[in-house]
């Protein structure tokens, strides 16, 4: 790979992820309601999510694009790879969309932060902790600490084969992050500081050099946070507390 063609990633993945987080801000500041916010209509909310996805995504997902880059070689262009790559995580968020607006519409008064909120909350979070120590974590963390094998096995040439691998590796960071991202929705989807501390936790994991000890370091934690919520939910830093029900 050249140096112009690195330097040319770099500006992509740099510039899109500065923008993002820009676009982001101006969107969703002071929107955070905690537990449970309100996610809106379906097209605000994936166009948000995709936005978020690239500020949170694009800082972790460079060294596998620098590595697609490298072995394309022009061959296949890595920003159909990277739209391959969120059009995953597109459909990861819809389907969130679609289960929280099916549980909203079952009216379940018992999860209201008045009632019962906390301690759904607090169950989801441990639950996320327990994912974190699980086979098909430890399989996808690996995958994006190390996706040589996944790049020079599953190469394909041509636009259509680098959005089918962004897509492939995509999958992976879906199953890598899947309990990260439980977190995030259970704590505020829409909080701007959740978001970042997800985010910079996504980036220690995947590409640090003690990444993999940081997913077990997280299981503890989470399990601690997620009784500190069901059991003392005011007393947790950054948790917006909601004035409403926890599912509206």
């Amino acid at each position: 790979m050249t140096r112009a063609r690195s330097l040319q990633v770099w500006a992509l993945l740099i510039g899109g992820a500065l923008v993002t987080w820009i676009a982001t801000y101006e969107r969703m500041h002071g929107m955070d309601e905690g537990p449970g916010t309100d996610l809106g209509g379906l097209g605000w909310f994936l166009g948000i999510w995709v936005t978020m996805m690239a500020a949170m995504m694009f800082p972790s997902v460079a060294p596998v694009a620098l590595l697609h880059a490298r072995v394309a070689d022009g061959r296949s262009p890595t920003w159909v790879f990277l739209a391959g790559y969120l059009a995953v995580w597109t459909a990861f968020g819809l389907g969130a969309y679609l289960l929280f607006r099916g549980i909203a519409s079952l009216d379940l008064r018992f999860l209201s932060w008045d009632e019962q909120g906390p301690l759904v909350a607090g169950a989801a979070i441990v639950a996320a902790g327990v994912y974190q120590l699980t086979p098909l974590k430890r399989v996808c963390l690996k995958h994006c600490r190390t996706p040589l094998r996944f790049i020079t096995d599953s190469w394909r040439d041509g636009r259509l084969g680098a959005l089918r691998m962004g897509a492939g590796h995509g999958a992976f960071c879906v199953g890598c992050c899947f309990g990260l991202m439980l977190v995030l929705f259970v704590l505020g989807v829409m909080s701007l500081l959740w978001m970042a501390v997800v985010g910079a936790l996504i980036f220690a994991e995947k590409v640090l050099p003690f990444g993999a000890r940081v997913a077990t370091v997280l299981a503890v934690c989470f399990l601690v946070l997620g009784l500190w919520v069901a059991t003392s939910p005011g007393t947790v830093p950054g948790l917006t507390q909601p004035a409403g029900p926890a599912m509206r």
